[in-house]
């Protein structure tokens, strides 16, 4: 009996943002495909207790001591099977909370400092002949739900995943998006606890009528690394309980009248 495609028995998976809500699925769910990770977060602390081969530690908003980082490690190591690039951040959830410095801040961790880990990777990778890259980008990515300079950070994601999988193919290279819509992780749990009836506002939006579990971010991810998505490259998947679908509110509240 052949193995399945969707498993990494003997893979190593880097996975950033690692000590994260998501991360803390995309970490269970590799282990449980079989990979052995290595995962990345800026405080060991965040890392504790998540039964990983390896840990990796940079604050991904400095651009230059993320990539001493992973070639440090890419010398000793070699270039992992498979990147998931997870970490990410945001705060200002309109324009008018944007000036040039939370600009800068924003794009420097969602955008820059993805860049930063990822290309000597994707070159150690290339001349190794294999991998994949998968970038955990976000709805915002695709149209404008707020955050706007993460929002920007997190398209400039798509477009370089896209020079990824054109330019570097035909080397075994392989470069795919997760857009995720929002995500009950527990950086919810200060929004609900000041405001309970938050979700009413939210849930509305989502044609599934709920958010997103973070395993549902890293069940895809899974399948983007393994050999089941071997001929996938440059694509975008929206694991977003169907908000980027159409507008469900447009529909109740225009048409039906609800």
């Amino acid at each position: 009996m052949s193995p399945s495609p969707f498993r990494l028995d003997g893979k190593t998976v880097l996975i950033s943002g690692a000590g994260g809500g998501i991360g803390q699925s995309l970490v269970a769910a590799f282990r449980a495909a079989g990979a052995s990770v290595v995962g990345a977060d800026r405080d060991a602390a965040m890392l504790k207790d998540r039964e990983l081969s390896a840990q990796l530690l940079f604050d991904q908003a400095d651009a230059k001591a993320t990539r001493a980082a992973v070639m440090d490690y890419l010398a000793t190591h070699g270039a992992p099977d498979a990147v998931i690039s997870n970490a990410g951040f945001t705060r200002a959830e309109h324009l008018d909370q944007l000036d040039d410095d939370v600009w800068a801040a924003e794009l420097a961790i969602n955008l820059n400092g993805a860049y930063a880990m990822t290309d000597p990777i994707v070159s150690a990778m290339a001349a190794r002949g294999s991998g994949s890259l998968v970038f955990i980008s976000s709805v915002n990515a695709l149209g404008h739900y707020g955050n706007p300079a993460y929002s920007a950070a997190k398209a400039g994601l798509i477009a370089y995943a896209r020079a990824i999988a054109v330019e570097r193919g035909g080397q075994g290279v392989r470069a795919n998006v997760i857009c995720p819509g929002s995500v009950r992780t527990p950086a919810w749990d200060h929004r609900l606890e000041a405001d309970p009836t938050l979700l009413d506002n939210v849930l509305p939006h989502y044609p599934l009528g709920r958010m997103v579990l973070p395993v549902e971010v890293a069940n895809a991810a899974v399948f983007y690394s393994s050999a089941a998505a071997s001929g996938i490259t440059g694509t975008v998947l929206p694991v977003d309980a169907g908000l980027t679908a159409g507008n469900l509110r447009f529909v109740d509240e225009v048409l039906r009248g609800k």
